[in-house]
């Protein structure tokens, strides 16, 4: 690496644990890109991507909130979820903002640049592909099930995940930014409906695997009903493994104290529990093993802590 210029890190996924690992890493001496998942179908995403076969820009827009420097007051405005009014109920206004400027420059990802530069983003972000993609589930009973919202729900394990079209077109710049990161770091998230649909494009699949850059993944830190009952670490790496190929990861994050009684007891409700780190498992599967406190102790749900994975990964460079 030569000496003036940022280390390169890529971030990819989607959900509720990417936003938590951009904010931490924005304000970091990094050149940093964001590659999100547009395969969502429920709530205001979905609406909009059937009515206007636009790419589902939910997890976009709270990328974009993660990596802004904006007023508060603007991001306020720009989360902002309508509660009532006919046809706008649930509709966020960022996600409306997307679709407005989706329809003005003609591209999703045109509009996703402009919405960034009136925010003041920090760093780059891509959408997946530019185009409207579907997710489908191969149970391991035989059953297909359509629809991201719908594969959780299903009474059953998941045997492997798939897109259509297929082939899905990835965005070529994401491609180019994986191929030449630093380190590429796989976000927490839900297993089979955030985190892969991103990396099983086929395209996606050979970056990862050919990259000279790090990849790296930070674990979940309780399974999730309807997709990963009863996963392990070692689980969830080989899920990943099974869908993009040998040589795709090669580190796993961990977070390594137990978890409070009265935490597991809430997650109990949800029928989720904390993942068993198998880390001699993982270590046979060549991967090396990161275990660190990440995990923000202040709230009562549990969320990495932006901060202390940030550090993480920037001293992993």
């Amino acid at each position: 690496m030569t000496i003036n210029r940022k280390p390169k890190v890529v971030v990819l996924g989607g959900g509720t644990g990417m936003p938590v690992l951009l904010r931490g890493l924005k304000d970091l001496p990094i050149d940093l890109s964001a590659i999100v998942t547009v395969a969502d179908d429920g709530g205001s995403s979905g609406r909009l991507r059937n009515e206007m076969s636009i790419p589902a820009p939910g997890d976009i827009r709270n990328v974009i909130a993660a990596l802004s420097d904006a007023e508060p007051m603007l991001l306020e405005l720009f989360q902002h979820r309508f509660e009532s009014g006919n046809g706008l109920s649930g509709h966020s206004m960022g996600n409306l903002l997307l679709a407005a400027l989706t329809s003005m420059k003609g591209d999703f990802f045109t509009g996703i640049k402009e919405i960034s530069r009136v925010l003041n983003v920090k760093g780059k972000i891509y959408p997946i592909a530019n185009q409207n993609m579907y997710l489908h589930a191969e149970m391991e009973d035989g059953t297909l099930v359509s629809g991201e919202s719908n594969i959780p729900k299903y009474p059953g394990r998941i045997k492997r995940v798939f897109l259509e079209p297929d082939p899905v077109k990835p965005l070529p710049e994401a491609v180019e930014a994986i191929k030449h990161a630093d380190l590429i770091v796989i976000a927490p998230g839900s297993l089979y409906t955030s985190t892969l649909p991103n990396i099983i494009i086929p395209e996606i699949s050979k970056a990862l695997r050919e990259t000279s850059g790090k990849v790296t993944y930070v674990c979940n830190v309780m399974t999730q009903h309807g997709e990963t009952d009863g996963y392990s670490a070692g689980d969830h790496v080989k899920a990943i493994i099974d869908h993009v190929g040998e040589g795709c990861v090669h580190s796993i994050i961990v977070h390594n104290q137990p978890i409070e009684h009265d935490v597991r007891k809430i997650y109990a409700e949800e029928q989720a529990e904390p993942v068993i780190y198998d880390n001699e498992r993982i270590r046979r599967m060549k991967l090396e093993v990161i275990e660190e406190d990440i995990i923000d102790h202040s709230k009562a749900m549990l969320r990495h802590d932006t901060k202390k994975i940030a550090n993480l990964l920037y001293r992993m460079l």
